[in-house]
This record gives structure tokens, sequence and C-alpha cells, in this order.
């Protein structure tokens, strides 16, 4: 399995990275992006990253996929190892006059001749690249207008956003078919994204998809609390006796 990771796209001081929004671009969303990642390629152990210049993703990357293993026997913590079959690569383009005239490409982590083979198996290229993320940034930007850059439509709440972009992402997996699968060397006919995946056999219409009713999620009884055996203080409702009873007529008595 191959991922690729671009450059996240700066939309009125927030951030866009694979589906994950953030206020600011940290180590905290590099996390979060991994922790979607690692969830999706759980039952894949040989996994080839493609990543640009950004320094923060080889550690969000080992830190995701990495695992408990008890070396030795007996008592004792067990240690975190890296998948053995990651590999890591990083490709930085130099653009001049808005023009790519350098690419470097470096393994980062992992084996080279690992890395390449993957490569081959994925079918996504003779060399390492991350042109399949950015063809994905240049849709996303095309089909919501906040993800422009230097436009006059910048996204004023975050909730609006995530709302726009997962809608953007739904129609583009579900109702429109993807050019490079439909053509003939592939499946031969229109096929969307989530039919690759056989997640459907049919092209959605955007109606479906809208009113397409998702199962709530399992109830879950909560947990009852358990009572005291002990018995609760009872308290008399009869006013409470003062603490000092004055003889009749002491107040208003006058001295002798």
């Amino acid at each position: 399995m191959i991922v690729w990771m671009g450059l996240a796209m700066m939309v009125s001081t927030r951030f866009w990275l694979a589906g994950v929004v953030s206020p600011t671009r940290d180590r905290a969303l590099a996390d979060r992006l991994l922790f979607h990642v690692r969830a999706c390629a759980q039952a894949v152990r040989a996994l080839l990253v493609a990543t640009d210049g950004w320094s923060a993703y080889p550690n969000s990357i080992k830190r995701a996929f990495r695992e408990k293993v008890k070396e030795t026997a007996g008592r004792g913590r067990a240690c975190l190892r890296v998948w053995k079959d990651l590999c890591i690569v990083t490709v930085i383009k130099r653009t001049k006059k808005h023009h790519v005239v350098e690419v470097t490409r470096r393994l980062t982590f992992g084996n080279e001749q690992q890395a390449n083979d993957l490569l081959q198996r994925s079918h996504g290229g003779s060399v390492w690249n991350t042109a399949f993320i950015e063809r994905l940034n240049a849709t996303m930007r095309e089909r919501l207008a906040v993800l422009t850059r230097k436009c006059r439509h910048a996204a004023r709440r975050l909730h609006a956003l995530e709302t726009g972009m997962y809608l953007v992402g739904c129609t583009y997996n579900w109702c429109f078919p993807h050019h490079e699968l439909s053509k003939g060397k592939h499946l031969g006919y229109p096929c969307t994204p989530a039919m690759a995946a056989c997640l459907t056999d049919h092209v959605w219409s955007i109606e479906e998809l809208l009113c397409f009713q998702v199962a709530p999620s399992p109830w879950v009884a909560p947990k009852q609390c358990r009572r005291s055996h002990a018995q609760p203080e009872t308290r008399s409702t009869r006013p409470e006796r003062p603490l000092l009873r004055l003889r009749k007529g002491v107040l208003c008595s006058s001295p002798s």
C-alpha cells in the first residue's frame, strides 16, 4: 500500500491536510492525520508513505505506525517498535518563477529496495512522487471556493469549512466517475472511487447521497452506580431548641 501526503493548503489562517482541519499547522495536526491513516491501513503491514519536506511528517509517521513488543520474558515494560515493513520517502520540489526546476528525492526511513517494490506493486509511477495527493488538492480547490488561494471567499468558521470538505469528498468518491479509473486499461466503464473499492455497484446521484440514512450507533446501557449500604441520616422536622432560655420579663425588667 502506498500513501501520498502533500502540501497543506492555507485557508484564511487555517490549514487543510487530507481531510483534517486545524487552525495551525503543527505536530498535533500531523498526529491527527496519521491517526486516521493508521486506522485505514491497520490490515496492511507493508506501507510506503511519500511526503513533502515538512519536518513534522517523519516522526509523526513513526509514532503512528508502531506497536508494543515484549522482547524479554517476565516483568517489565514492552518496547515500542516501528513496523518493519514501513518505508518513508521525502520528495522536495524547488520552483523558480512558478516552474519546478529541481526535484530532490530521499529515503527517510526503511529499505530502498523494499520501497521500490512497493511502488511498483501500487502502480503509482516509476519514481517516488506526491503527484496524486497534489492532484486531489487541486480537485478540492476547484470544487470548494474557500480553499482557493487569494480569494474573496475565505471561511470564517471552522465548522463550515469541515462541512464543505466532507460534502466535496463524499461526492468525489460516490457521485462523479473518475477519469483514470474509467479508462479501458482499468475498468473500461464509468467508475467512481467507491466502486473501485467495492463499496457500491453503481454511480450515486447527489440526491441519493444526501438522502441516504445512516444507521445510528448501537445503544449501550449506562453503567449503574452502586448504592452505599449506609442509611442516610434523617433530620427531625421540629425546630431546634435554643441554647439559652431566658426567664420571663428579663429583657424588660429595670435595674433596682
